[in-house]
């Protein structure tokens, strides 16, 4: 059926019974996710916060930042299938996220102003409902678009790698509204793919959301700044 096979999608129709427990145990699971999305995001608000008070050490200490958010990363890959462990890797991970993107946040506050962050924060929160709501209404089936997406996240990764040796602006304009498009249709799949069962946790499904949400509200600040430079 999909990426993982779900317990609660088996066997809907043996009985009006079995149709409720499933019903039931869905509605628990998309639930679950949203919990986990926000304490993530919340974790990320206190990197952020710990990211800001700290800037100086945050900056002088970006690259070993980076490498532990890749790394945790990867450590909530492989702990996917053990709970407690997946759970507290998604919230180690969250925070260095967090604490990563305070360079970015504190330059384009300090050349647009706190009002450009928390503008940047509330479209990304409106693009997000928008293709939320999206995935769940359409009678579309966006599982058939994962490998079109997968193939235009490489093709974003790529140019994103190449402009680090260009250092054009231009390119990185075009560069984040491509990612912001990206990820905006991605809310919407991966919201799809957590009410028909794609997932094998709540925090496999919160990290999708999660990671979304995150690029989404990361282009739209670098194109903040981007568009307010002198």
């Amino acid at each position: 059926m999909g990426l993982y096979d779900r317990n609660y999608m088996g066997n809907l129709h043996t009985s009006a019974q079995s149709a409720a427990e499933a019903d039931s145990a869905l509605v628990k699971f998309v639930k679950t996710t949203y919990i986990f999305f926000a304490a993530s995001l919340f974790f990320a608000f206190v990197g952020a916060v710990f990211g800001l008070m700290n800037l100086a050490l945050v900056v002088e200490y970006r690259m070993p930042i980076f490498i532990a958010e890749i790394v945790a990363l990867f450590g909530l890959m492989f702990s996917r299938s053990k709970p407690g462990l997946n759970i507290a890797m998604l919230f180690i991970f969250t925070t260095l996220t967090g604490l990563a993107i305070t360079p970015l946040v504190a330059m384009v506050a300090f050349k647009s102003g706190a009002g450009a962050v928390v503008m940047a924060f509330a479209m990304t929160t409106i693009v997000f409902g928008v293709m939320s709501i999206f995935g769940l209404k359409t009678r579309k089936d966006l599982a058939n678009m994962g490998k079109m997406l997968f193939i235009a996240l490489i093709v974003v990764f790529v140019c994103s790698l190449i402009n680090l040796f260009l250092g054009s602006s231009m390119f990185q304009v075009l560069i984040s509204s491509a990612a912001v498009i990206l990820f905006s249709v991605y809310v919407a799949y991966d919201t799809q793919n957590i009410v028909r069962g794609l997932y094998s946790s709540p925090v496999d499904a919160a990290i999708n959301l999660y990671l979304d949400f995150y690029n989404i509200f990361v282009h739209l600040l670098s194109l903040i700044g981007l568009t307010s430079r002198d």
